[in-house]
């Protein structure tokens, strides 16, 4: 998609759009000083990794969540 207009995002499927975001996300992504996160985004993002480490086999990996997402 060349040119994305409110109404081309509209038209996409759930699938397609979170497709875009993803490549909205890495474009950006090749300017990290671009990205800073706010403290309470660190505040967040340090309780779930906490989470994470209490019980790693809690919860999916991103494939199977994409798939669960892609299939919609």
């Amino acid at each position: 998609m060349s040119q994305v207009s409110q109404q081309n995002i509209k038209d996409l499927s759930r699938a397609e759009k979170l497709l875009l975001v993803g490549d909205i996300w890495d474009e950006l992504s090749n300017e990290p000083a671009a990205l800073e996160l706010t403290e309470a985004q660190k505040t967040e993002l340090l309780k779930r990794y906490r989470e994470y480490q209490e019980n790693p086999a809690e919860g999916d990996s991103w494939e199977v969540v994409k798939q669960r997402l892609l299939a919609d």
